[in-house]
C-alpha cells in the first residue's frame, strides 16, 4: 500500500536514541530510523537530521545540514525528553517564586518526609527557582455557616466563599519585582494560598509582572486549579522553569524549516497532542513514555474482546509500565526526582531497571541497579570502558546477536557489540561470587548460571511495578495481555509474563520505536478544569452540567480555531469525586446513564475493596477533555505466508542453564499466519525479541508478534542457599509487604493512615521474627516482631485458623496506644507457617485529650484504650461488638477520660488493616504453592542469615577502627534530666552488646519507652550503618544483645504512661546509638507532636526539623529524621478542613549547628485558631540541645510559644496543654541538627 502524498514525521527524541517513524510516498509507505540523540560531531540535532536523511533519500540528491525546504512535509509530531532532561540536569530558565507571606520555604520543605528511609545523609532535590519573593496577601476559605470577620467576602466559581484578609499592594510589589528583573530573572511562578478557587490576586500580580517585562509568567491557578499548594506550587515552578527552555528548543527546531506551514505538534504527558504554541513545561515531563502508551493502546487493544493490556516499555536506563482497558488511566498527582507535579498525565510507573542497569554482588546475593551505566559509557560491551550491565548478561546468554545489532559503538561509533569484553568483566565478578560460594560450602556457579541469575533478578524487580498498577488496584493480572516494547523489552517479554502468570504476550511490529509510532496515532486534545466544592446530589446536577457546558464551549472553540470540524471533535466529561474527609479522589467519566454516584461507588469498590458509607461524596473538580481526531496512518498489512519460516541463521542461546540452538528470523521476512515454537530469536529493525522454549509465536496480519506463554513449571523444592534465589526471594518477600501496605493505604479512611502514611506492614516467621517489611515507619519495624511474639505467648489456647488478633499494649510489643497492631496467622497443614501484621496510628482511641497524645499523662490508662490481646476475629467471626466496647469505654477511675472520639474511623481502619493482612496471606500462600513450603521457609532463613552477615561485617569493620578501645560509650539527656546511657561492646565475631545500664528510672510523665522501642532504634541504626540495600529483618538483630534494666525509662512498669516514649524517647535512643558509633551528629531528636480539637474532632501532626551533619555531609533542613517519616498535611487542606489559619511554615534559618559540615535547620510553624479548642504540644530538645560531633557545634534548642490575640507571648516549654480562643496562635520552632567537625581551618 502506498503512503501519503506528503511526508509525515513522528519523532521520539529520547535521552539515548531518537526514533523516527515517517509516512512517505510510494511503497511500502513508511520509513523507520534510529539515531543517537547526541552526536555533535555528525549533526547538530538528531530530529532534524532524521528528517533530512529521509527527505534526502527521496530527493535523490544531498540536502544541506542547515535550513532545507520542507514544503513536502505535512506535519511533524514529537515526543521529547527535552523537558525531563532540563529538569534533571537543572538547565531551565532563571526562575523566581512569588508566594504568600510566611510560605517562602514551603516548596523546599515539601511534605517534610525524606526520600530514602535509611540514609543518614538525606538528599532532597534543590528547588528549580533561585529567588523567592513573599507577597503580603491573604485570604481564608469560609465554612458554609461561618460568618466572616469582615465584609470583604467573595463567592467563588467553585461554590466556596472566601474572606479577603489582605489584598496585594501592587505598588509595593512593583518595587520588589524591579530588582529581580534587573538581575536577570526571566521567568516567574506566582503561587498564592487558595488561588485554585480565588485566582484574582495571582491574576493582578501576573498582569503587573508582564507589564514590567518579565518574559514568562506562570500562575499556579491556571497551571492546575486543584487544592494542595505544595503540589500546585511545585508544578507552577516546573512550568516556569521549563517552558522558556522548551520554547527555545522549539523555535530553533522550527527555524530549520523554510516552509512555515509545516504543522508542528508535541505529545503531552496525558497522551494528547498540542500545537507548539500550547506546549508547556509541566505537561512535557512524561512526553516520551506517553507516546508508547498511545502506541500500544491503539494497536494492541481489541475493542470487541476488551481484554486489558499491560504496557512494558523497557529501555536502556529504566522500564515504564502502564495499563489500558479501553480507557486511558490518568493520574493528576505524581513525583519525579522528588518534585511533586499536579497535572493530567498517564499513569506510568517507572522502575530503575533497564538494559544499562549495573550488576553487583553484595552480601551474598545478586543485585541489579538502581545505578545505571547510561548511554555513555554504557555497558561493557559498548566498548567505552563502561560497567557490567544487564545488556552484557543478555549478550553472553546469546540473546543479543552482535551481527544483527547496529554498529554504533566504540570511540568512533562504528563497531559492533564486544562479547569478549563483556565475558572478561563477567569472569571477574564471577570469581567474587564463587569465592563467597566456596566460603559457605556451596557449589560454584558457571558464567551462564550467573548471567541467567542476573536476568532473573531483573525480571523480578521489573515485575513489582506491574503488580502495583494492576493487582494493587483490584485487577486480576492473569487476565491481561502483556505488550512489550522499547529497545530491551522483547528480551524479557516471555520471562516477565511467566513470572506474572500472564498467558499472552504481544510485541508490536514497531516495538523498538513504538513511542514514535504512537505519535502518528495520537489525537489533538484540549483540557479544561475548574475547582468545585459541591456535594454530589440531585440538587447539584443542573449546576454541574452548566459548568461542564461552558467548559465544553471553550474547548471546542479552541479546536475549531485549529482547523477541526465539528464531526472531528469528541468531548469527554469528568467529575473529580472524593469521600468527605479524605484526600482520595477518583476521576469519573460521565456514565451513559449519568449516574455518577453509582459509577463512583463501583470504582471505589474495585480499587479499595469496600464502598464508603455514612459520608457525602464531594465534587472536588470538573474536567472537560475535547479530542480533535486526526487522520491516523493507514495500517500496512504484511503478506500472508504458510508453513514454518526458514531461519536466517542458527545461534546458540542459553535457557535455564542449557545451551540450545535457536533459529534467528528477520521480522521483515516473516508473513502473516506463520507460527513457530521457541527457542527463537526475532530481529526487528530496532529491537530483538526472544521467544523462550515452550512458547509459541505467531505473526499477525499487521506484522505484530503474538506469543502464547507456556505455564511455568513448579520448581523442585530447594533448601540449599543460592545467590540468585536469595535475591529473588528478597524481592518477593519485600513485594508482599509492599502490597500489604498498598492495600492498607487504599482501604483506610483516616488522614493519618491514608495521607500521612503513619503505618507499617510486615511478614514474620512462625516464632515472630521479622522476615520482611516495606519501608514505612522505622519506630514500628523492630517492635512489631515483639508484638507478634507476645500474642503467641499470651494465648491460653493455640491461635487458630481464622483468628485475627488486636493489640496496642506496651507489655505486648506496643509502642504507644494510638499505634494499633493487627496480627493474622498464615495457616498451612493445621499450623501457623508465617504471621502477617499491620500497625497503624489511629487519630483517637480515647483518653483524657483529643488525639490520645496528652502531654501530661502519668498513667497508661489516661492515654486511651489499652488492649493487651483481643481476638478481633475469632475463628472467622468478626467481634465488632467487643471491639466497640473496648474503644468506647472510658478507663475506670480516670477523671475526664472518655472513649474514642473517632469510632467510625477506628473501625474502618481496623478493617483496612485486616484487608492488608489478608492480602499478605494470599500472596504468601501463592508463593508456597509455587515453590513449596520447604523452599520458602529455607529462603526465609537464608534472608535472615544474609541480614545477620551484613550487620556482623559492619560491626567488624567498626571494631577495626576503634584503635584498641574495647568499649564505645555514649550519653544524652531527656529534657527533664533523665539520662540515656549506652555502653557498646563489639566482639571479633561481629556480635555486639548494647548495654543501656545507667539510664534513668521510669518517670512520672509519659516519656517512658516500652522495651520494643529500643529494639526498633537499635535495628534502625544498624541498618543505617550498612552502606548498601539489604532486607531489614530479624537477622539484623541476631548478632546483637540488648541489655535494659527493668523499671528504667526504657523498660517501664505495666501502668507507666508512654505517649511520648514512642515519639520522643525513641529519637533520643537513636541519637545515643549513632553517637556511640560516631556516625552522625544529633538530629532534632523530636517529632514535635501537635494535637488540637474539641469534642467533635481531633487533629494530629508531627513536625520536622534539622538533621544532624556527618563525616562528609551537611545536615538536611526541614525534614523528618530517624524514627519517623510521616508527611505533613498540605496547608490548603489543613485550612479547608479545620478551623485554623497557618500563618507561617518556614525553615528556621541559622538553627543548625555550625561546623565543617553544618547541621540542618529546623522549622517554624505558626497556627492561628479560629474557634475555641484544646491544644497540646509534646516535644523535646527544649532544654538539652542536639549535640555536635568532632568539634561541631550543637543545633538550636526548640521553642514553643503561645501567642495570645492581644500579642502576649508565653513560653509553653516542651510539653503543655492549653485552651485557645479565636485569634490565639501557637508558634513552634523546631530544633536544628548538630554540626560535624571543627571550623578552625576554614576561612
Amino acid at each position: 500500500m502506498s503512503g501519503p502524498d506528503k511526508f509525515r514525521f513522528s519523532i521520539d527524541r529520547g535521552g539515548t536514541f531518537t526514533d523516527i517513524y515517517a509516512e512517505v510516498p510510494g511503497e511500502p509507505g513508511y520509513r523507520v530510523l534510529k539515531l543517537l540523540s547526541e552526536n555533535p560531531d555528525h549533526y547538530p540535532d538528531a530530529s532534524i537530521e532524521g528528517i533530512r536523511r529521509i527527505l534526502e533519500e527521496f530527493a535523490g540528491r544531498p540536502l544541506p545540514m542547515g535550513n532545507f525546504d520542507s514544503s513536502s512535509v505535512e506535519w511533524v509530531r514529537m515526543g521529547t525528553t527535552v523537558a525531563t532532561n532540563a529538569l534533571l540536569e537543572k538547565k531551565g530558565a532563571r526562575t523566581g517564586l512569588l508566594i504568600t507571606r510566611g510560605f517562602g520555604d514551603l516548596l523546599a520543605i515539601g511534605k517534610q518526609n525524606r526520600p530514602r528511609l535509611f540514609d543518614l545523609e538525606i538528599k532532597k532535590p534543590k528547588p528549580v527557582y533561585e529567588t523567592v519573593l513573599e507577597i503580603d496577601e491573604r485570604i481564608r476559605v469560609l465554612e458554609k455557616d461561618d460568618p466572616a470577620a469582615s465584609s470583604a467576602t467573595v463567592s467563588c466559581i467553585s461554590g466556596d466563599r472566601v474572606e479577603i484578609l489582605k489584598p496585594p499592594n501592587l505598588k509595593k510589589i512593583r518595587g520588589e519585582l524591579a530588582p529581580l528583573l534587573a538581575k536577570g530573572i526571566e521567568s516567574l511562578a506566582i503561587v498564592l494560598m487558595h488561588s485554585y478557587i480565588y485566582p484574582d490576586h495571582e491574576i493582578q500580580i501576573g498582569e503587573l509582572a508582564r507589564e514590567m517585562g518579565f518574559p514568562q509568567v506562570v500562575l499556579s491557578s491556571e497551571t492546575m486549579p486543584r487544592i494542595k499548594i505544595v503540589d500546585r506550587g511545585q508544578t507552577a515552578c516546573v512550568d516556569a522553569y521549563l517552558t522558556p527552555h522548551i520554547r527555545k528548543y522549539l523555535n530553533g527546531f522550527r527555524d530549520r524549516f523554510r516552509n512555515p506551514r509545516t504543522d508542528l505538534l508535541f505529545m503531552q504527558s496525558d497522551g494528547g497532542l498540542v500545537r507548539a504554541n500550547r506546549f508547556k513545561g509541566c505537561h512535557a515531563v512524561f512526553s516520551g513514555p506517553a507516546g508508547g502508551v498511545v502506541g500500544y493502546a491503539m494497536t494492541a487493544f481489541n475493542p470487541d474482546i476488551k481484554q486489558p493490556l499491560i504496557g512494558f516499555d523497557m529501555g536502556g536506563t529504566s522500564t515504564d509500565v502502564s495499563r489500558f482497558d479501553g480507557e486511558y488511566d490518568w493520574v493528576h498527582e505524581t513525583e519525579i526526582s522528588g518534585i511533586h507535579l499536579q497535572s493530567p498525565q498517564l499513569n506510568i510507573q517507572t522502575v530503575a531497571a533497564g538494559g544499562g542497569s549495573r550488576l553487583f554482588f553484595k552480601n551474598g546475593m545478586l543485585g541489579v541497579g538502581p545505578e545505571s551505566s547510561g548511554a555513555y559509557p554504557g555497558p561493557v560491551c559498548y566498548r567505552n570502558k563502561g560497567f557490567l550491565s544487564l545488556t552484557d548478561a543478555n549478550l553472553l546468554l546469546g540473546r543479543l546477536i552482535p551481527g544483527y545489532f547496529p554498529q554504533i559503538f566504540g570511540p568512533q561509533q562504528n563497531l559492533p557489540l564486544d562479547s569478549e569484553m563483556a565475558r572478561n568483566s563477567f569472569e571477574t565478578l564471577l570469581e567474587e561470587i564463587n569465592s563467597n560460594q566456596r566460603n559457605h560450602g556451596l557449589p560454584e556457579l558457571s558464567l551462564a548460571e550467573a548471567a541467567q541469575g542476573f536476568v532473573d533478578v531483573a525480571n523480578e524487580v521489573m515485575s513489582r511495578p506491574i503488580r502495583e498498577i494492576s493487582v494493587a488496584r483490584g485487577h486480576d493480572i492473569r487476565k491481561h495481555v502483556l505488550v512489550c516494547f522499547g529497545g530491551a523489552g522483547g528480551q524479557h517479554a516471555c520471562a516477565i509474563a511467566r513470572a506474572l502468570g500472564i498467558s499472552k504476550v504481544r510485541v508490536p511490529r514497531f516495538a523498538g520505536i513504538l513511542s514514535a509510532y504512537g505519535l502518528a496515532l495520537a489525537d489533538v486534545v484540549v483540557e479544561k478544569q475548574e475547582p468545585s466544592s459541591q456535594t454530589l446530589h440531585p440538587d447539584s446536577h443542573s449546576y454541574l452540567n452548566e459548568r461542564l457546558r461552558l467548559l465544553e464551549q471553550e474547548a471546542v472553540k479552541e479546536l475549531e480555531g485549529e482547523g477541526f470540524a465539528a464531526h472531528q471533535i469528541t468531548v469527554h466529561r469528568y467529575l473529580d469525586l472524593s469521600v468527605q474527609g479524605t484526600d482520595t479522589r477518583l476521576m469519573i467519566r460521565e456514565p451513559e446513564d449519568l449516574n455518577y454516584e453509582q459509577a463512583f461507588r463501583e470504582q471505589y469498590q474495585r480499587e479499595y475493596g469496600f464502598q464508603p458509607t455514612g459520608r457525602d461524596i464531594l465534587v472536588e473538580g470538573i474536567r472537560l477533555r475535547a479530542v480533535g481526531k486526526t487522520r491516523p496512518p493507514r495500517p500496512i498489512s504484511v503478506p500472508q505466508k504458510t508453513g514454518t519460516p526458514t531461519p536466517e541463521t542458527m545461534t546458540l542461546s542459553c535457557f535455564n542453564g542449557q545451551w540450545r540452538e535457536a533459529p534467528v528470523y528477520l521480522l521483515n521476512n516473516l508473513g502473516s499466519g506463520q507460527k513457530f515454537f521457541g527457542p527463537a530469536i526475532i530481529i526487528n529493525e530496532t529491537s530483538t525479541l526472544v521467544v523462550e522454549p515452550g512458547c509459541q509465536a505467531q505473526i499477525s496480519r499487521w506484522g505484530d508478534i503474538e506469543i502464547e506463554i507456556s505455564p511455568s513449571k513448579k520448581p523442585a523444592p530447594v533448601t540449599g542457599r543460592d545467590p540468585v534465589q536469595l535475591a529473588i526471594f528478597g524481592n518477593k518477600f519485600m513485594s508482599i509487604a509492599e502490597q500489604m501496605g498498598q492495600t492498607l493505604q487504599r482501604t483506610a479512611i483516616s488522614t493519618n493512615i491514608k495521607e500521612r502514611q503513619d503505618f507499617s506492614c510486615a511478614i514474620f516467621d512462625p516464632e515472630g521474627g521479622l522476615v520482611a517489611n516495606a519501608p514505612h515507619q522505622p519506630v514500628h519495624l523492630g517492635s512489631m516482631g515483639e508484638a507478634v511474639r507476645a500474642q503467641i505467648r499470651l494465648q491460653e489456647n493455640p491461635i487458630g485458623e481464622g483468628d485475627v488478633l488486636l493489640s496496642n499494649h506496651p507489655l505486648a510489643g506496643g509502642t504507644h496506644l494510638p499505634d494499633m497492631t493487627v496480627i493474622t496467622p498464615v495457616f498451612l497443614g493445621g499450623k501457623p507457617v508465617f504471621y502477617v501484621a499491620s500497625r497503624g496510628h489511629h487519630a483517637d482511641i480515647g483518653g483524657i485529650s483529643p488525639g490520645s497524645m496528652p502531654p501530661f499523662s502519668k498513667r497508661l490508662e489516661e492515654e486511651g484504650a489499652a488492649i493487651l490481646s483481643f481476638k478481633l476475629v475469632d475463628r472467622g467471626n468478626y467481634q465488632e461488638k467487643g471491639v466497640i466496647d473496648l474503644l468506647t469505654s472510658p478507663a475506670p477511675g480516670v477523671p475526664d477520660s472518655r472513649g474514642t472520639r473517632a469510632l467510625a474511623d477506628n473501625l474502618s481502619d481496623l478493617k483496612a488493616q485486616m484487608a492488608a493482612n489478608q492480602r499478605g496471606i494470599q500472596l504468601l500462600l501463592e508463593l508456597i504453592d509455587y515453590y513449596s513450603l520447604a523452599t520458602v521457609h529455607a529462603y526465609m532463613g537464608f534472608i535472615q542469615e544474609s541480614g545477620e552477615e551484613a550487620v556482623r561485617q559492619v560491626l567488624r569493620e567498626i571494631r577495626g577502627r576503634q584503635s584498641g578501645r574495647e568499649e564505645l560509650r555514649s550519653k544524652d539527656f531527656m529534657d527533664d534530666g533523665t539520662p540515656v546511657c549506652l555502653t557498646l561492646k563489639i566482639h571479633a565475631d561481629g556480635s555486639a552488646v548494647f548495654d543501656f545500664d545507667g539510664t534513668g528510672n521510669e518517670v512520672e510523665g509519659n516519656c517512658n519507652a516500652p522495651l520494643a522501642i529500643t529494639h526498633s532504634a537499635v535495628l534502625y541504626c544498624l541498618r543505617c550503618l550498612v552502606p548498601f540495600d539489604i532486607p531489614l529483618n530479624q537477622g539484623c538483630l541476631n548478632p546483637v544483645q540488648i541489655k535494659v534494666e527493668e523499671g528504667c525509662l526504657l523498660c517501664p512498669s505495666e501502668h507507666a504512661a508512654v505517649a511520648g516514649g514512642n515519639v520522643l524517647t525513641s529519637q533520643r535512643v537513636t541519637d545515643v546509638v549513632l553517637k556511640a558509633f560516631g556516625a552522625a551528629s544529633a538530629s532534632q531528636g523530636c517529632m514535635n507532636n501537635l494535637t488540637f480539637g474539641d469534642s467533635s474532632f481531633g487533629y494530629y501532626e508531627t513536625i520536622g526539623g534539622g538533621a544532624g551533619a556527618g563525616p562528609g555531609w551537611h545536615g538536611q533542613s526541614g525534614v523528618h529524621t530517624h524514627m519517623t517519616n510521616t508527611r505533613i498535611t498540605d496547608p490548603e487542606v489543613l485550612e479547608k478542613r479545620y478551623p485554623v489559619l497557618l500563618r507561617e511554615f518556614s525553615i528556621r534559618k541559622g538553627s543548625g549547628g555550625k561546623g565543617k559540615y553544618r547541621g540542618g535547620d529546623g522549622l517554624v510553624r505558626e497556627i492561628e485558631f479560629l474557634k475555641p479548642l484544646n491544644v497540646a504540644i509534646l516535644s523535646e530538645r527544649r532544654v538539652y540541645a542536639p549535640y555536635g560531633l568532632e568539634g561541631g557545634e550543637p543545633g538550636a534548642l526548640g521553642e514553643n510559644w503561645f501567642v495570645k490575640k492581644d500579642g502576649t507571648s508565653l513560653n509553653l516549654g516542651g510539653k503543655n496543654e492549653i485552651s485557645v480562643h479565636p485569634g490565639d496562635r501557637i508558634r513552634i520552632l523546631t530544633p536544628g541538627g548538630g554540626g560535624y567537625g571543627t571550623t578552625d581551618h576554614l576561612p
